[in-house]
């Protein structure tokens, strides 16, 4: 099977669940979004986290499918009995993992520059994609229905992405840079 079809040549894609939209379609935004996410986590764990957090980076991203499922099939779509939904328990899940990693991290001062080894920083990249999935899936819930749980899960896993860079550094043994504002010229 080949993997083009030719049938977005037009600028329109087909969702799950049938109908065609324009691929700048503000459903498209949202899940393309998330897939972007997925694809970042993706490079994080290609560079080697530990295991405590790869195994989180896993499990995340085959819950991203779940979210990208949910966003990419409108409320009336027949195919919508097939999507497995977001779980609420998956933002507990993500605040009981921070709540553990919190116990052994300096507690803030001011802010973090994104950076410190590879796997941290590209956790940083994640979590900027993350916010911009979070605010895809908030204009599109201006338009049309979508589950609640997607925009509760995608606010905690920027938080989250947040302290797994954070922990990835302690790990490490490398220091957080923070921000010193400048004062005067």
């Amino acid at each position: 099977m080949k993997i083009y079809t030719k049938t977005g040549d037009g600028g329109e894609t087909s969702l799950f669940g049938g109908g065609r939209v324009a691929k700048d379609d503000a459903r498209v935004e949202a899940y393309g979004a998330v897939d972007e996410l997925n694809a970042a986590l993706g490079l994080a764990r290609s560079l080697g986290p530990v295991p405590e957090i790869d195994a989180e980076l896993a499990r995340i991203q085959a819950e991203l499918f779940a979210v990208g499922a949910e966003l990419a099939t409108p409320h009336e779509a027949r195919a919508r009995e097939s999507i497995p939904g977001v779980r609420a328990e998956w933002a507990e899940a993500l605040e009981q993992q921070m709540d553990r990693w919190d116990e052994a991290l300096p507690p803030l001062t001011a802010f973090v520059l994104p950076g410190g080894t590879p796997v941290a920083a590209a956790l940083h990249v994640a979590r900027g994609t993350c916010r911009r999935a979070e605010r895809r899936a908030v204009a599109l819930s201006h338009l049309a229905p979508i589950d609640p749980n997607v925009v509760i899960y995608l606010n905690r896993l920027s938080d989250f992405l947040f302290e797994a860079a954070r922990a990835a550094n302690l790990r490490a043994g490398v220091s957080e840079t923070l921000w010193q504002p400048r004062r005067g010229g």
